[in-house]
């Protein structure tokens, strides 16, 4: 539907194609418009260089972040499904972003976090998008920490803390003050009754 109903090189219309199909014929978990411009927001008011988005999914919050994001910026996605890496490959070259803009790195978030240094040569995160497994987000948080990766600013965004919620998550992120944090309220995408929100963590650094 997408590959029929978006012009190549637009990311606006890939999004508006993807809203479309999730809203009136099936149901798929992406961010959705109304939580996706609370993280334009954050993005606009970051202007994030070098950012990690774990779950890539089919490309709809790759495409909406690579969008958003300064000139020589860089995105590094990481889904471990092969068949949807596959489907978001396809998403993220029809929105017109090359692989020095957005690279896909197939394979599973615990094992991508611990070599973003030594084999992608990354310093630094400025900011972090999680929309994967909620049960990997507390133990991926923690490899973040660890990894030396995480600067005094850097801000991370996970999805869906309220529904299906994501608790350890937050009670990690609580009682660990290493970070300034709120939940912003909002319904869950493509629904209007069920309640969900987005978390945003600002890193403090080591204390």
């Amino acid at each position: 539907y997408v590959l029929t109903h978006a012009t190549p090189g637009d990311p606006e219309s890939i999004l508006e194609a993807f809203d479309v199909w999730c809203s009136k014929v099936e149901y798929i978990s992406n961010i959705g418009p109304k939580k996706g411009k609370i993280l334009d927001r954050m993005l606009m008011e970051k202007s994030p260089l070098t950012v990690l988005e774990l779950g890539a999914h089919c490309g709809y919050s790759t495409v909406r972040i690579a969008r958003a994001l300064p000139l020589g910026a860089r995105l590094y996605s990481v889904e471990m499904d092969q068949r949807n890496a596959a489907i978001a490959e396809k998403i993220i070259r029809l929105a017109g972003f090359d692989d020095d803009t957005v690279e896909l790195i197939v394979n599973p978030s615990d094992e991508v976090i611990p070599k973003l240094r030594p084999d992608f040569g990354l310093e630094r995160l400025d900011f972090v998008f999680m929309d994967h497994w909620k049960k990997c987000y507390t133990p991926d948080l923690q490899l973040l920490e660890g990894s030396g990766l995480l600067g005094k600013g850097t801000m991370i965004v996970a999805d869906n803390v309220v529904f299906p919620g994501a608790p350890k998550f937050l009670r990690h992120v609580r009682k660990s003050g290493l970070y300034e944090w709120k939940v912003h309220r909002a319904t869950l995408e493509y629904s209007k009754g069920i309640r969900d929100g987005m978390a945003e963590l600002m890193y403090l650094g080591i204390k």
